[in-house]
């Protein structure tokens, strides 16, 4: 079926060509109706381009997704958002990876062995990975420990600078990093001391492996033309329009049934920036499905309670899965010891303040569960949330302010937002008026915000939290002293020696109880020393086409295509 935008080029160019042929042939044009004869030239051309296209495709599983934000490299070692990890999830394989429960599965590693004292990883590599056939390699080149080695050095290289260098950042070091392969099939590696999630790290597209000769063959061009293992291979690229992946003949991973992955023929990714027309675009059919909801056309999508609105029940389906990522509001503590906001009951007060429930129901369409029980998401402590959250409760927020001294007498508190969440923010701010605080909303661009709440130069802000890998140590890397911004994520500059200290043993606990009941209490004291307001946590939701399956949701959301089909 042609795109709409192809069918208006159609009309475009035959209306020219029809006004052409009617100048040069007056006389014949004269003796018939030339709307008729238009209708019936209009016709031919679409059926004949129509079913032109649909002989060519008609026998392929083509999956059809948009980028609104836009690829700028296919190079892993520089893949630090949503957009370029999504691209490269398809292109390249790591050691590890993970399942949509989020626990670590062998990929090109086919097993693992730890040693006693938690430091040293020997990886044994399979012997049938293969990089992609491609015109800098003289014969199939086939991956080894040699190559892991290779990637992995390429990361902690300065001169590569990539942002992912911060994974390798517990491996043992003296002259150079302990990366070696003992053999093409086994790799060490040493961290300096035990760091109980390091595999979660390992599944991150930082340490994907990448052919040496195919970076020096194509050098800098190398982001335009990846050469990697992964269940598609590169074919074309414009950026900005359209870049499309085929399907690997030769990749190594097979379904529970023994048959051969991936499924699709190809994936086409465009570039539309209009959320709203790539929605249409998905409507028509023109795309296989889309992550998110934009709050345009969320109503006419979603009803208040989250589900599909009746007339797209029958059209679309909707995925829905929780998702690692925490929305919540931040206080700079490292400021002056006279602001308020250092006081930690008008920080309680704030979080009693609202209800986080009626925002979540009203303002998000139900979508994201409201944050009680702290800045860690409950599906990484084993599904279950703090008791010492924040529900809502104005008369406790009341008792204290009044114990605080505060209130009916605060001072003007500003939060900085961006305008995306403004309405959340607006909303705040009315309840928190209404226990007769002064709040003041300031909204930024969300690179002006990120900069200056890495600078301490906000008091109040918004802020979100998306895990770099399945471990609640993400989350409370947030808080660790030594993390201060601008070297670290803690935005806040809360400080604690007794959570820096619980911290510090849970990165050297690899009993998986024990390490979670230490998480516990690490959020347990977040909650009640209160350097954030956590909002809610949020959830994936994915729009697809009936015709897809095996697009299934995960709480990284990740998008995996080596297990999707498409019915014809």
């Amino acid at each position: 079926m042609l795109h709409y935008a192809e069918i208006k080029r159609c009309f475009i160019l035959l209306k020219r060509r029809f006004i052409f042929f009617k100048q040069r042939f007056k006389n014949f044009f004269s003796l018939i109706n030339p709307k008729a004869l238009y209708a019936v030239v209009l016709s031919c051309l679409l059926v004949l381009t129509g079913c032109g296209k649909k002989a060519v495709n008609s026998d392929k599983k083509i999956f059809y997704y948009n980028e609104s934000a836009g690829i700028s490299t296919l190079d892993p070692a520089f893949a630090k958002d949503q957009a370029l990890i999504w691209a490269c999830n398809q292109l390249y394989n790591g050691l590890v990876q993970l399942d949509n429960d989020m626990n670590v599965l062998p990929c090109i590693a086919k097993s693992w062995q730890i040693s006693e004292d938690k430091r040293t990883y020997t990886f044994t590599i399979r012997d049938d990975v293969y990089f992609h056939d491609d015109k800098c390699f003289s014969e199939p080149q086939k991956v080894t420990a040699h190559d892991f080695v290779y990637s992995f050095n390429r990361i902690t290289d300065e001169k590569t600078a990539s942002p992912g260098i911060w994974i390798f950042s517990h491996i043992e070091k003296t002259d150079k990093y302990h990366f070696i392969a003992l053999n093409d099939t086994t790799l060490e590696i040493k961290l300096k001391e035990p760091f109980a999630p390091f595999l979660g790290l390992l599944t991150m597209p930082y340490a994907f492996v990448i052919s040496q000769k195919a970076v020096e063959y194509y050098k800098e061009s190398y982001r335009t033309h990846p050469v990697g293992t992964g269940a598609f291979r590169f074919k074309y690229w414009k950026e900005g329009v359209k870049l499309v992946l085929l399907k690997n003949d030769n990749y190594f991973e097979k379904d529970s049934l023994n048959n051969p992955l991936p499924y699709l023929d190809a994936v086409n990714i465009s570039f539309i920036t209009d959320k709203q027309s790539v929605f249409l675009e998905f409507i028509k059919g023109n795309i296989d499905f889309i992550s998110g909801i934009d709050p345009n056309y969320k109503d006419e999508v979603l009803t208040k309670k989250g589900t599909l609105q009746p007339k797209y029940k029958n059209r679309i389906n909707l995925l829905r899965q929780s998702y690692l990522n925490t929305e919540y509001l931040g206080f700079f503590l490292g400021g002056d010891a006279s602001d308020p906001l250092n006081n930690r009951l008008i920080r309680q007060a704030i979080n009693y303040g609202f209800d986080r429930k009626k925002m979540v129901k009203y303002l998000r369409n139900n979508i994201g569960t409201a944050a009680l029980g702290g800045m860690v998401p409950p599906v990484l402590l084993g599904g279950v949330q703090s008791e010492k959250g924040y529900d809502y409760n104005p008369e406790k927020a009341k008792e204290l302010l009044t114990k605080a001294g505060y209130y009916k007498t605060t001072p003007e508190i500003t939060l900085t937002t961006t305008a995306s969440y403004s309405d959340l923010c607006k909303y705040i701010q009315q309840q928190l008026i209404l226990l007769g605080m002064k709040v003041k909303l300031q909204t930024a661009p969300a690179a002006e915000l990120r900069q200056n709440m890495a600078e301490g130069k906000v008091p109040f802000f918004r802020g979100s939290w998306i895990a770099d890998y399945p471990d609640a140590e993400n989350y409370l890397s947030l808080f660790y002293s030594k993390n201060f911004a601008p070297v670290g994520p803690n935005y806040t500059h809360f400080s604690d020696k007794t959570f820096d200290l619980l911290y510090e043993q849970c990165l050297k606990e690899t009993d998986e109880v024990k390490r979670r009941e230490l998480y516990r209490r690490m959020n347990d004291m977040v909650i009640e020393q209160a350097p954030v307001v956590v909002l809610y946590y949020d959830e994936v939701l994915r729009f697809v086409q009936r015709n897809i399956t095996g697009l299934e949701p995960n709480a990284m959301n990740l998008l995996i295509l080596k297990n999707v089909n498409k019915q014809q």
